[in-house]
């Protein structure tokens, strides 16, 4: 079986300069069609069409065959059949002839074999690189507009539309003439997105470089009523950060799945980090993000044999693997002495929605009151805060109190939603909205606080254990009424009824401290630094 490979490229791209000698990824473009051709257990010689001193060099020296192509070859308008047909003149005994073209340089040697394969077994005239791209598509015939199809659907349930990509267009030799390559027994051979490139434009180039980096992502993250759920929400922020689908591990005997929604991310549950090791190896990601409160040098030291080339990025970790990480963000944490840290509220990453609200107006009175205490709430502030709030002497109050997901006995809290002027919601989905709709706010040191200083909202604030009680962040200077950890009931109620009988000049006051931070462009930092 004699099959010949044609490589059709001349130097006159005005589209993008120079397109075809352009470097991706350190080789010049036309370099990875020259590569896989002659990497295909099928193709016995490879021939380059060119007009161009540089891409005969590259051709040459790669082991390629050259053939000068005549000037009136290299016309805007001149089709491939005849400068393809052009090329194999005078060569004999040909099977055949596999049209590649230098713009689809993420085509794979398998895909190529593969369609080759196909052509024989199958005794194809013609095989053609293809996508498909199902669309809702109009035709026009010169006088008016007309739909390309029988039924308007929804994508995923359109019939097929094979768009032809620029890859390989596979011919018997008999076929091929100066005006075609198409013969009447014709299939096409269907690649991926990524394959299907077709380097036309400036954005196409952009394209290819991603698809080169090949960049894999995996986040680590853990969440549950001890340790709260601000590192799964974290998580689920940074993930729409990455230009690709990045996989969420997290250890089942910790974390519920439920803990993350409903996203549509890859969530993958583990039972132990041996398990976690072993997935690194075999997938050798190029960013691990540990959200787990904590690491160690063992475990630091074992991703790194795992993924020798693996950036490693660690968020809020208090262990001594902190160390040897990367670069480790901590938005919560104090000041560290290490170089790899960052820390403070300028790499804090709020959730979307906070991104589009407005900080709250401070009215006259403060008579809107919401209680929350972030998803887990271990030391039930929202228990005995609900008791409080139940004394006839708050009817005059409106109190919201947000039950996160990680939430013990919902059912008892559900309960207080008897009383007129409180109602109690689990598992709320806009906390923007909500946290816009108040006066003043009691909540943990965490997250949440962020979230309340974003939208100016005088908080009244109390750590649910000795980490938070190093969220330094939520402090009288920022705009908070800070309690400590675990104050007694009688200071929460001195405190409460100091907050809502202030007058709106102390309010405006604390406002004016939590507005004075910029907690909106955390997530722009953070991705700076990671990219």
């Amino acid at each position: 079986m004699n099959i010949v490979a044609v490589i059709p490229a001349r130097a006159g791209s005005k589209g993008i300069p120079n397109k075809n000698i352009r470097l991706i990824n350190g080789r010049p473009l036309i370099y990875y069609a020259i590569s896989n051709a002659m990497s295909s257990k099928f193709i016995s010689k490879v021939i380059v069409s060119t007009d161009s001193f540089e891409i005969k060099t590259i051709a040459e020296r790669m082991g390629a065959n050259v053939v000068w192509r005549k000037p009136e070859l290299c016309d805007d308008k001149t089709t491939l059949d005849i400068v393809v047909y052009d090329a194999i003149q005078g060569l004999a005994n040909i099977n055949y002839v596999v049209t590649m073209q230098p713009t689809s340089p993420t085509l794979k040697v398998s895909s190529l074999d593969a369609a080759i394969s196909k052509t024989i077994n199958e005794d194809l005239d013609t095989v053609i690189s293809v996508i498909n791209k199902p669309h809702l598509s109009w035709g026009f015939d010169g006088a008016k507009y007309f739909p390309k199809y029988k039924e308007r659907l929804n994508r995923q349930f359109l019939p097929p539309n094979f768009l032809e990509t620029g890859a390989f267009v596979i011919s018997k030799y008999s076929v091929v003439k100066p005006t075609s390559r198409i013969g009447k027994r014709i299939s096409v051979f269907e690649l991926n997105q990524e394959e299907a490139i077709d380097v036309d434009c400036f954005e196409d180039l952009v394209l290819v470089k991603r698809a080169f980096e090949n960049k894999k992502i995996a986040i680590y993250a853990n969440g549950n009523n001890e340790i709260g759920l601000g590192h799964v929400y974290r998580a689920l922020e940074l993930a729409d950060e990455f230009d690709t689908k990045p996989d969420i591990f997290y250890d089942k005997h910790i974390t519920e799945c439920k803990v993350f929604g409903n996203t549509k991310h890859n969530l993958l549950p583990i039972n132990s980090i041996e398990e976690l090791i072993q997935n690194c190896k075999k997938n050798q990601y190029s960013v691990f993000i540990n959200d787990i409160l904590s690491t160690d040098k063992m475990y630091i030291d074992s991703l790194r044999k795992a993924m020798p080339n693996c950036k490693i990025i660690n968020f809020e970790d208090c262990g001594n693997g902190a160390k040897f990480a990367d670069i480790v963000f901590n938005a919560l944490l104090g000041k560290s002495s290490l170089k790899n840290v960052r820390y403070g509220e300028q790499y804090y990453i709020c959730g979307k929605t906070f991104l589009f609200h407005e900080p709250i107006k401070i009215k006259k009175e403060a008579r809107k009151v919401l209680i929350t205490f972030g998803g887990a709430d271990p030391m039930n502030y929202t228990d005995r805060i609900l008791k409080l709030i139940s004394r006839e002497e708050y009817n005059g109050i409106s109190f919201i109190v947000a039950l996160g997901k990680a939430k013990k006995n919902i059912d008892a809290l559900m309960k207080y939603n008897k009383s007129k002027n409180i109602k109690v919601i689990y598992d709320v989905k806009n906390m923007a909205e909500l946290m816009s709709e108040v006066d003043v706010a009691i909540t943990s040191r965490g997250r949440t606080g962020y979230e309340l200083a974003i939208l100016g909202v005088p908080t009244l604030s109390m750590a649910q254990n000795a980490r938070e009680e190093l969220h330094d962040f939520m402090s009288d200077k920022n705009g908070f009424i800070y309690l400590g950890l675990n104050p007694n009931d009688q200071e929460i109620k001195s405190a409460f009824d100091k907050l809502i009988s202030s007058s709106k000049e102390e309010r405006l006051k604390l406002q004016k401290n939590m507005l004075s931070h910029d907690l909106k462009h955390g997530r722009e930092r953070v991705m700076a630094l990671i990219n």
